[in-house]
């Protein structure tokens, strides 16, 4: 079976020690992105240069990903990658958040059909690298995307990843699937599906609908349920008393690793450890979650999840 599984970066969640720690303990994905590194007036943010740090991605080898709105913001991202080592990237053109967008970055350059090309034709100066893009079908306009396909089509992509929902959006709504069978009809590169993918199920609806995916890209689904990607690759839903293990593993590896890499404390590694919750296991007794979202340290916050895993 040579269907391939991608973990989306989620910015707040899938950094360098989530990505380390899950592959790990849960594993079945094949591509890890981080997210995405953006330029500002006073440079790249201190945060993003660290999670994409060689030395902070040894057990595993993500593809960094960069949101830009100029060719010349692409090629000082694309730099920075090329310096770090990366020999591949990915093309955000798809982020729906208003303050990215509204800069001409992520969905947000879709409208602008000329920039996005513009954007796009700068794979080119970089012979050494290889590209992939991720995109949603437009900011206010399923055509959008379309209309930049002529263009994705001419370059040397690895694969392209659709959405199909618009920006305005956001993660609202549904995924309109007759305009991606549209861009899927159209595109001559390896395409991947992204967008509310939570079971097995999904997954297997997916590919009957569109026999030619080159695989599906997990993001939420894979928050809340960080077992998916091993089920499908095995064929086999995991046994909830498996799953009850890998998740107390899951957290002990976290907080360890936290541990070691953030310079706040107790108190900011049990913040990023609540931050799961806010995906993980959405079906759990809310009685239960409230206990461990309500933890004061990392002991009480260990037996609430060793209690909410045990219901």
């Amino acid at each position: 079976m040579d269907y391939r599984i991608h973990f989306a970066p989620l910015q707040g969640y899938t950094d360098a020690v989530y990505r380390e720690v899950h592959a790990a303990v849960f594993g079945g994905v094949t591509v890890y992105y981080t997210p995405f590194v953006r330029l500002e007036k006073d440079g790249f943010r201190n945060k993003e240069l660290r999670d994409i740090a060689p030395g902070r991605n040894r057990e595993v080898c993500p593809v960094p990903q960069l949101i830009a709105a100029t060719p010349d913001e692409f090629r000082r991202i694309a730099t920075l990658f090329r310096e770090q080592g990366y020999r591949q990237a990915d093309i955000n053109m798809g982020c729906p958040f208003p303050m990215q967008a509204r800069l001409h970055r992520g969905s947000g350059i879709l409208p602008y059909k000329e920039e996005g090309e513009a954007l796009l034709d700068t794979v080119n100066e970089f012979p050494d690298m290889t590209f992939s893009v991720k995109l949603r079908l437009g900011w206010d306009n399923a055509d959008e995307a379309l209309a930049l396909l002529p263009c994705i089509n001419s370059l040397p992509l690895a694969h392209v990843t659709l959405h199909p929902r618009l920006g305005i959006q956001q993660y609202k709504g549904n995924t309109d699937k007759e305009s991606f069978f549209r861009f899927y009809g159209e595109c001559k590169h390896p395409l991947f599906y992204n967008g509310d993918i939570n079971s097995l199920e999904d997954i297997q609806r997916i590919t009957e609908a569109y026999p030619l995916l080159k695989g599906v890209m997990l993001g939420r689904g894979l928050l809340s349920r960080p077992w998916l990607a091993t089920e499908y690759v095995t064929g086999n839903e995991m046994p909830d008393s498996v799953k009850q293990a890998k998740l107390i593993t899951f957290h002990e590896m976290l907080a360890e690793r936290y541990g070691a890499s953030l310079e706040g404390g107790e108190h900011q590694v049990l913040a990023k450890l609540k931050t799961l919750w806010d995906y993980l296991l959405p079906d759990a007794e809310k009685r239960l979650r409230k206990k461990v979202l309500k933890s004061n340290n990392l002991t009480t916050y260990r037996l609430a999840v060793k209690e909410l895993l045990q219901q």
